[in-house]
């Protein structure tokens, strides 16, 4: 059976559900069967391509492990066949360069992605035709930029047929091959401009803060022909970073939301509906289930998740490739997720019976107001603020810098001038929300807002101090997230609530009261802090009985 043959195996039974998946990758197998049957496509499927690379790929020896110990050669997995054709396999029907400009991998750990990358780079720096290639293996540390790297000196260290082939030259930090001047290296962090990759390898991308790294590599590729800037990571924690903002894109790719031909996306995980917790979920998300990382480690690491709620968010991380918030979250991103919308507007509710909720700050927190509606579902928007100098300045916003930046551009994010909030510019906002809607009460916070409370409560605005305490939040939060478990609310699908959401850690008593926390400072929680407040004002004016009542919570 040839390469392409395998590949399109592997989409079939995908989608005929003989292979369990999810939905973006059969997804991505529906993407590659449609592809192949258009016939005014721009790009056709090169099967001799495809086939020399997989070739290329099953002579590298492998490096470590039971494999090494014997002496194997790289064995493709299946759905390493299948993303190899397609990265490789497709060529533009004009010019024959490569379809494929960019892709995004994104596997749980021990599936086999470091020496198969490393494939990848080495067969993309002496076997692509590409004179001058430069490869690189880009990470956050310099640890992780070798998980790649290594792979690909030692199999040039190891194998002679390679060195001899290609007149390759294994330096300490470098692979150099003197025939076409091609070179393949690690690079760390924020690599500066000058670099000209025809391929850059990206690993663990959830681990980066910015997107100085791939933001270089993709305006250094535009003197090459047929770059590939290939990502490839786990799942991660950091909602509000460039690999997931990569991730959502590549997402609506898949499922047509966006077109884009030139990118490729190939995703493994569990979806929405499935059960966590089973053996039917571990071989769903682990595409070398029993094969590169084995089915008795993951049943291991699974009993031990199902008996501490500690190791959960690491289990689910790790090996189902959940995105999952704060170490120990408050609230389960995936039905967050599920009642976020995109068509909600709030000009559409005018006259709807509210409760909004105000988080105020100064210059390095944001300040948020929560607008909750009233309803079957409730419908929740936000608006939020920060000092143009806080959002512009790293040595102020720090690690926040490039999402304010991004979200202040988008509209997501309001800036005032100068370096401190502008609570006029608020304080108009409160009284434009009130002027629509049919608001019962603004909660707020007595801290830094006294003043500004109390003009507004002269110009008859219905103002309520909310302090940050245990007994004003607990049962707030509980009944939020009973309300989104229950998809009872719709919230518009604001970035910057949903990076705090994720944010949000849930600090228990002995009482099982819970409080809203955070793990650093940087990690912002003040819409979610706003949004409690809001419902903490609401359930004064739902019912003439206590909501918490309804649901067996417990009252102060």
């Amino acid at each position: 059976m040839t390469y392409t043959e395998r590949a399109l195996k592997y989409a079939e039974r995908v989608i005929a559900g003989t292979i369990p998946a999810c939905e973006h990758v059969k997804n991505a197998c529906s993407r590659f069967l449609n592809d192949l049957e258009r016939d005014d496509f721009a790009y056709v499927y090169d099967a001799d391509r495809a086939e020399r690379c997989c070739r290329f790929l099953e002579k590298l020896p492998h490096v470590k492990g039971r494999w090494a110990a014997k002496k194997e050669a790289l064995c493709l997995g299946d759905w390493q066949v299948f993303a190899t054709c397609n990265l490789i396999g497709w060529v533009s029907r004009a010019t024959g360069l490569r379809r494929f400009r960019k892709s995004y991998i994104e596997v749980p750990r021990k599936n086999g992605k470091s020496l198969w990358a490393a494939g990848i780079g080495l067969y993309l720096l002496l076997a692509d035709n590409e004179f001058g290639a430069e490869v690189y293996s880009g990470a956050t540390t310099e640890k992780q930029a070798w998980e790649v790297f290594r792979p690909a000196k030692q199999i040039c260290d190891r194998f002679d047929d390679i060195r001899d082939a290609f007149g390759v030259e294994v330096n300490a930090k470098s692979l150099f091959a003197a025939e076409t001047g091609s070179r393949f290296e690690p690079i760390v962090g924020n690599p500066g401009d000058g670099a000209s990759p025809s391929c850059a390898i990206v690993d663990e991308f959830h681990e980066h803060k910015t997107s100085d790294l791939v933001d270089t590599m993709e305006t250094g590729m535009g003197a090459r022909e047929q770059p590939l800037l290939f990502i490839i990571t786990t799942a991660g924690s950091d909602f509000g970073g460039p690999c997931y903002e990569t991730r959502s894109d590549c997402i609506k790719v898949l499922n047509g939301t966006f077109e884009d031909d030139t990118v490729f996306s190939l995703i493994y995980t569990i979806d929405e509906d499935d059960d966590w917790d089973t053996v039917e979920a571990l071989i769903k998300a682990n595409p070398n289930y029993d094969v590169s990382v084995s089915a008795e480690f993951l049943k291991t690491q699974l009993e031990a998740a199902k008996r501490s709620a500690t190791k959960q968010a690491a289990f689910k991380t790790k090996h189902l490739n959940l995105w999952v918030g704060a170490k120990t979250a408050w609230m389960n991103m995936l039905a967050y997720q599920r009642v976020r919308r995109r068509d909600l507007t709030l000009a559409d509710y005018a006259g709807a019976k509210a409760c909004l909720g105000l988080d105020l700050a100064s210059k390095l927190d944001l300040a948020s107001l929560c607008i909750w509606i009233f309803g079957s579902p409730h419908r929740v928007f936000w608006r939020h603020w920060l000092p143009y100098e806080t959002v512009y300045d790293p040595e102020i916003s720090g690690t926040n810098c490039d999402r304010y930046r991004g979200w202040a551009e988008a509209g997501d994010l309001i800036t005032t001038d100068g370096n401190v909030i502008d609570l006029d510019m608020i304080e108009d906002e409160v009284k434009d929300v009130c002027k629509l809607l049919d608001v019962q009460s603004v909660g707020y916070d007595p801290y830094q807002a006294t003043q500004f409370a109390t003009h507004l409560l002269s110009e008859g605005i219905p103002m309520v101090e909310v302090g940050a305490t245990v007994k004003n939040f607990s049962e707030p939060m509980k009944d939020i997230e009973a309300q989104i478990v229950d998809q009872n609310i719709e919230v518009h699908r604001c970035p910057v609530a949903l990076w705090a959401m994720s944010n949000v850690v849930a600090a228990v008593d002995k009482k099982d009261n819970i409080f809203p926390n955070k793990e650093t400072a940087d990690n912002k929680i003040d819409p979610i802090v706003a949004m409690i407040m809001a419902r903490n004002r609401c359930v004064h004016y739902e019912d003439t009985s206590s909501i918490y009542e309804q649901r067996g919570l417990i009252t102060f």
